[in-house]
């Protein structure tokens, strides 16, 4: 007879987990044990059910299977599987934990599950690139059922249900963002952090908010990459720095590329105090959340950080620069996709280039 016990745990950094351990005795003798930790004490006590229901049914102890809200626990507690990927995942995985669909057994998982889910989120005001999110996270962590933790799970459902999704119009691509900065408006941002710089309740601010933020349009790095930059990788001689890690959709560890400090790049380098090994040795969400602020004070709406990638691949071409050396700075390997996404130019300015042509033929 089968039979489980749930033991609350509190971890060292306050969070609670709930161990469930599952024991088989034969004549009075246990003769099998297993174990595992949940986030939510609902997890663990359907974990629980399903193992006692398997073995007292005669389910080999090698072979299991469990909820996807279980499931999708199993895949959170394990950080060496997503300890590399971006916070988007994570949060997903833990949303869906909280969904409808988590209680269904990943074994049994059917097309109109899914589709029910999607429309559900839908209704919720989600969008289709959204959703779309849910459904590539979850039959990734489905995929992985068998060969991390030998659970049989309906991972082939997808095959079925992706085509009727995109067909119902539940999942779809994200649009593409046009998004770049006025004049104006970086004018507001750079006065707004100025005064955020000056008064903090602590009477001091060490982050240099403007110099990272002209030095982020102007090398066309994301922030991640600009709070990692080291002194020892920067050549002065070439005005040129090495870029670790640089984030490649094939390849981002050891992807090092040297990218070149063009404009004023190199001198806002320079002017930094090289007291540390980083030359911007700041916490890069903390870099953001203090520009989302100011952001929202001044009423700027559908702005994010990353847009200044684009405002700033999009100045380059706009001086006259190639694509090929526009790769270049922002490391792009394919030339379509620099070329679709972070060209957006402002019409007006043709008008600019028209006339400085027209002068020097005079």
């Amino acid at each position: 007879m089968a039979s489980f016990t749930i033991e609350k745990r509190n971890k060292a950094n306050g969070d609670i987990r709930y161990r469930c351990k599952v024991r088989l005795k034969k004549s009075g003798v246990i003769i099998h044990t297993e174990s595992q930790t949940f986030s939510k004490k609902e997890l663990a006590t359907n974990w629980g059910k399903l193992r006692c229901e398997a073995l007292d049914n005669g389910t080999p102890y090698s072979t299991q299977t469990v909820s996807l809200g279980a499931l999708l626990n199993l895949y959170y507690e394990n950080h060496s599987l997503w300890e590399n990927t971006g916070r988007t995942k994570r949060y997903v995985i833990m949303m869906l934990m909280d969904c409808d669909i988590s209680r269904i057994n990943c074994n049994e998982l059917k097309t109109s599950d899914i589709i029910e889910h999607c429309l559900n989120r839908k209704n919720a005001g989600t969008s289709p690139a959204t959703i779309y999110h849910d459904i590539a996270y979850l039959r990734s962590v489905m995929k992985k059922a068998k060969p991390v933790w030998n659970i049989t799970a309906n991972h082939q459902v997808f095959e079925e249900a992706v085509p009727i999704l995109i067909e119902m119009q539940l999942i779809g691509k994200s649009q593409q963002r046009t998004r770049r900065p006025t004049r104006v408006e970086i004018e507001n941002l750079k006065s707004g952090l100025q005064r955020r710089m000056a008064y903090r309740p602590n009477g001091h601010c060490r982050i240099p908010y403007i110099d990272i933020l002209d030095f982020s349009i102007l090398s066309c790095m994301r922030i991640g990459e600009v709070c990692s930059l080291r002194w020892e990788d920067l050549n002065i001689k070439h005005k040129t720095i090495l870029v670790r890690d640089r984030k490649d959709p094939r390849k981002k560890t050891g992807n090092h590329l040297v990218v070149p400090l063009l404009g004023g790049a190199f001198d806002i380098v320079m002017r930094q105090p090289q007291d540390d090994e980083l030359i911007f040795p700041y916490n890069s969400r903390s870099v953001t959340a203090g520009f989302q602020r100011v952001r929202n004070q001044l009423g700027i709406s559908d702005l994010r950080y990353h847009d200044l990638r684009r405002e700033g691949a999009s100045r380059l071409f706009e001086k006259g620069y190639s694509i090929e050396e526009v790769a270049q700075v922002t490391g792009h390997r394919n030339l379509n996709i620099l070329w679709q996404v972070y060209t957006q130019l402002f019409p007006h300015k043709l008008h600019e280039k028209e006339q400085q042509k027209y002068s020097s033929q005079i």
